[in-house]
């Protein structure tokens, strides 16, 4: 009786001790660093002797090097040889490199050749920036009205309409008419490709014929549902071109994203490259009408739009069909022409090199021009309220005569500077925001307060595990000592899963929940060593109180562990952000708990008291 067979106690020793190994690197502080990447995605052999060559000429010394997955990581004693060592590595790189300010661990080799790694660490605890993005909504819905327009150019022509005009008013689609029988049929084509996507309505006034499109309700919503998820796709992958370990990017309510990137210093390239979003459009330039003409009487060709060209301002006339748009561009870098001018080099996807080589094939020896297109949205007051506007600007960036046919890699030249292009190729290469943000609220905390919060995270665990400590040694004696050793391979476990789950950060309410689940962990072995007291009172031997105790109190155990795990999951599941981080460390504490309380103490227990004649217990 009370004997476990050799196996559950190497079991048990092995997931505490494997536990315990995982923990390890939470024992080593993060230390300053500077993360060096290439916008290819490759680094050259070179690029690190040439930065520690530039480093120890200024006599800034490297604590640390990393090299890996296509990226130098650097460590520096303290944050002011970091911030000398970022300008000194910016200076001796080209424009291509990105160069970002970060915090690294300081782990062994041996333990990350394990796979070990310490836990990710929220932005409240370990300094960085925070900022609560607007998307507007109201650009999203235009942005899809617009594709409409051109959309049905092409349903009309294919169902053989030639007497019409399609134009955008604010949030619907007019289409004109020369006589009832075109509407009839031009409705009736577009019903059979949008009838569950719009709302048509008919009229007609002064011998024309209109029919208007309305985009429904449920296509708004799914509008709004796909801008914020291309949105935060987006921004992930902005993020990623920043080189930001371990940035936590989720939705808050129907319209706002939050963005924190934990150990960002750096904050004004952060805000501009989440806030931006600009793309690119080619279009055939319209060789047949005078754009100077266009521009002083107002009146453009049907068929075609004004820009404006940068460089000189001077007008000029595009087809209005769209030949290509960024969204078909999968990666972007930066270089030269052949003049040595800044140019963006793009790469685009099997469906959009086939429509461009297909295009300009057939335009060769014809103009085409590219257009830069930028969206902005600003707050402005009015009438003594604040109200958000958005600002788009579009102007031709480069013209050029098709020589030959182009397909899946091309460059885009006429840009202004080496800056613009590496802007320019970081945007493409991590696409287009759906719709417009704005930076509505931004928190900045610094790494000082992060490590303030630390100290005083790991002082409230400590506390209250030891006064937990000793109110069970007191109280249950030889028994309450097992419970402490339970206490403690618990708090190992959380630590241990915490630093093994890949997206897991540990914030404040994350230590909130570590130090709830301490006074909750010893709830399992009261009830279990109140009912030995009470099997011991009715007379019951040692041996037999121990194994009635353990059997009696398991159902009452698992009662109140899997509701609260219930609550947990349900917190998970419906909260956001804090939320989670506290249901996150409550579960994975209450499951470390039960092993802990259940199996690790009776271990204990039958190791010490198991198949032994004893009078009387220590609890």
């Amino acid at each position: 009786m009370n004997h476990y067979p050799l196996w559950k106690y190497l079991l048990i020793l092995l997931v505490v001790l494997g536990a315990a190994l995982y923990a390890l690197p939470n024992l080593y502080p993060n230390v300053p660093a500077v993360q060096i990447s290439h916008e290819s995605g490759e680094l050259s052999d070179t690029t690190l002797d040439v930065v520690k060559e530039a480093l120890n000429k200024k006599g800034v010394e490297i604590r640390g090097e990393e090299q890996q997955d296509g990226r130098i990581l650097l460590r520096f004693a303290d944050t002011g040889k970091q911030l000398q060592a970022s300008e000194i590595t910016k200076d001796a790189l080209d424009g291509q490199h990105i160069v970002a300010l970060n915090l690294a661990p300081a782990t062994p080799n041996w333990l990350r050749a394990l796979g070990a790694s310490p836990m990710n660490l929220g932005l409240d605890l370990r300094g960085g920036v925070h900022f609560l993005l607007q998307v507007d909504m109201e650009a999203a819905k235009a942005k899809a009205i617009n594709n409409y327009v051109s959309s049905f150019r092409t349903s009309l022509r294919e169902a053989k309409q030639k007497r019409f005009s399609v134009s955008q008013n604010k949030d619907q689609v007019s289409i004109k008419f020369r006589d009832a029988d075109s509407k009839i049929a031009g409705l009736e084509a577009l019903r059979k490709e949008y009838a569950n996507e719009l709302i048509f309505s008919e009229s007609s006034e002064g011998g024309n014929f209109f029919v208007t499109a309305k985009i429904s309700e449920d296509s708004a919503k799914e509008i709004q549902i796909l801008a914020i998820q291309q949105n935060i796709q987006t921004l992930r992958n902005r993020v990623n071109e920043l080189g930001v370990a371990e940035p936590l990017i989720q939705q808050q309510g129907a319209e706002r994203i939050v963005v924190q990137l934990p150990g960002v210093q750096d904050t004004a390239q952060a805000k501009e490259i989440l806030g931006a979003t600009a793309t690119v459009e080619f279009r055939m330039v319209d060789e047949q009408n005078d754009p100077f003409a266009a521009a002083e009487t107002g009146r453009v060709p049907v068929g075609s739009v004004l820009y404006y060209e940068r460089d000189s301002k001077n007008p000029i006339l595009l087809k209005r069909n769209v030949m290509l748009t960024g969204d078909r561009i999968v990666n972007a870098n930066s270089g030269f022409d052949e003049n040595g001018s800044p140019a963006a080099i793009i790469t685009l996807d099997s469906q959009g090199a086939s429509r461009f080589a297909k295009v300009t094939g057939e335009n060769i020896k014809k103009l085409m021009a590219v257009v830069f297109i930028d969206n902005k949205t600003i707050t402005v007051e009015k009438d003594g309220e604040k109200i958000r506007k958005s600002i788009r600007s579009e102007e031709v960036i480069n013209v050029a005569r098709i020589q030959e046919q182009l397909s899946k890699r091309f460059q885009i030249e006429g840009l202004d500077s080496t800056h613009e292009a590496l802007k320019l190729s970081l945007l493409l290469r991590a696409g287009a925001l759906a719709a417009p943000v704005e930076i509505v609220e931004e928190r900045t905390v610094g790494p000082s307060l992060g490590k303030q919060n630390i100290e005083l995270g790991k002082k409230s665990i400590l506390i209250g595990l030891v006064l937990v400590m000793i109110f069970m040694l007191l109280y249950y004696k030889a028994f309450g000592f097992a419970a402490n050793i339970a206490l403690a391979a618990n708090l190992v476990l959380i630590i241990g899963i915490m630093s093994l789950i890949p997206g897991a950060t540990l914030t404040l309410p994350g230590i909130a929940g570590i130090v709830l689940t301490v006074g909750m962990a010893v709830d399992a072995n009261v009830l279990i060593f109140e009912r030995i007291r009470e099997e011991l009172r009715n007379g019951n031997s040692p041996q037999a109180s121990i194994h009635s105790g353990y059997a009696k109190a398991l159902s009452t155990i698992a009662d109140a562990n899997i509701t609260t795990l219930i609550a947990a999951v349900v917190l998970f599941i419906f909260g956001t952000g804090p939320i989670k981080g506290f249901a996150v460390t409550l579960s994975i504490g209450i499951v470390c708990s039960m092993f802990t309380a259940i199996m690790g103490t009776r271990a204990l227990v039958n190791l010490y008291y198991g198949n032994k004649k004893t009078p009387s217990l220590a609890i």
